[in-house]
């Protein structure tokens, strides 16, 4: 079988993958598609060569079959549509009897930490694996784990219907989170300095402004007859946009970081403290966002054609990475199945 794979220093190549039966308690998926992030960037970067070992394939926003059960699974056949929640934790350190094992203190991210979806034949442990329900397309459903983040990020931040919710930076988990916030019953406002990336938001019926062209901070004052917002969600990584934020919140306010901040960012700490704003981050997700999520697919509440860009073969994983580090697309999908398929 054929997998896509990090090489190290920044090289990416399509790789011959050894298929091996399932061992006990895990599933084998025949992988249908794997849909490409910011993560995924990083590691294609080289920005995490400290942390992964090479060739690796990554790879983490899945959807398959099942194409053969381990023994002592229970509740899986062959042909059972799925995704998997790429966490594995190990149930001992302190977060974990904390009951946060989501964020475990020794957690393995699978596609990062061990070999991923952009293979063929993906042999998981059945526990991580997540039903999906019939009628539901593959394609669609490679993009729960990425709507599960959103729904984790909104549900940390404990936003409630009727609250005003500032999204700044309109990628594509910016924009799940504009959406999945909506459905909760928040007034959204984007802010995103990508012309297309604004126009897709738009096109949503969502509100989005241009924080170069606009007074972000006086927008928001204005929109909000001068509270501030209820909820700020920082997701674009900028340094600016980190500054940003202590401004556009109301008292007792609360900004969620969101963005994977590769280096210590300034924070308007005295705003902090006169507002009394609370700081929160939010990390990977509950095995209840990836159920919401299925949901929130399942009943078309998410605008899966404006998020997917393009849908690849396996063999071009590397020019897709290209075109989303340029920022040229919004959501790419490999098409991992391929010959496989065909």
């Amino acid at each position: 079988m054929k997998g896509a794979a990090y090489l190290g220093h920044g090289r990416l190549g399509t790789v011959a993958v050894d298929v091996a039966p399932p061992g006990p308690g895990e599933l084998q998926i025949a992988v249908a598609y794997c849909g490409l992030c910011g993560t995924d960037l990083h590691i294609a970067h080289g920005d995490m060569d400290a942390r992964v070992r090479t060739p690796l394939v990554f790879g983490h926003e899945t959807s398959g079959t099942v194409a053969a059960v381990g023994a002592g699974v229970r509740d899986w056949a062959v042909g059972d549509p799925l995704t998997v929640m790429p966490l594995i934790w190990d149930g001992t350190c302190a977060a974990c009897l904390a009951g946060h094992q989501h964020i475990c203190q020794n957690l393995v991210f699978v596609g990062i930490d061990s070999p991923g979806g952009l293979q063929q034949r993906w042999n998981v442990p059945a526990s991580i694996a997540v039903r999906l329900p019939a009628g539901l397309s593959l394609r669609t459903a490679a993009l729960v784990e990425p709507v599960a983040v959103a729904v984790h990020d909104v549900r940390r931040s404990e936003l409630q219907v009727g609250d005003r919710a500032v999204v700044v930076g309109g990628g594509p988990i910016g924009l799940l989170i504009a959406v999945v916030a909506r459905d909760a019953g928040a007034d959204v406002l984007v802010a995103e300095v990508d012309d297309t990336r604004r126009a897709r938001i738009a096109g949503l019926g969502l509100r989005v402004i241009d924080p170069r062209a606009d007074d972000l901070a006086g927008e928001v004052e204005r929109w909000t007859d001068g509270a501030g917002a209820d909820v700020v969600f920082e997701v674009s990584g900028a340094a600016a946009a980190v500054r940003s934020t202590t401004a556009l919140a109301k008292v007792r306010g609360t900004i969620v970081v969101v963005a994977i901040h590769t280096a210590p960012r300034e924070l308007d700490l005295q705003r902090v403290f006169w507002r009394e704003l609370r700081l929160l981050g939010a990390r990977v997700y509950h095995r209840g966002d990836f159920d919401r999520a299925v949901e929130l697919l399942r009943r078309d509440r998410i605008p899966v054609d404006t998020l997917i860009s393009a849908v690849v073969p396996l063999a071009e994983t590397a020019s897709a990475i290209e075109e989303l580090s340029a920022g040229r697309a919004m959501k790419i999908l490999v098409d991992v199945a391929g010959e496989a398929r065909s």
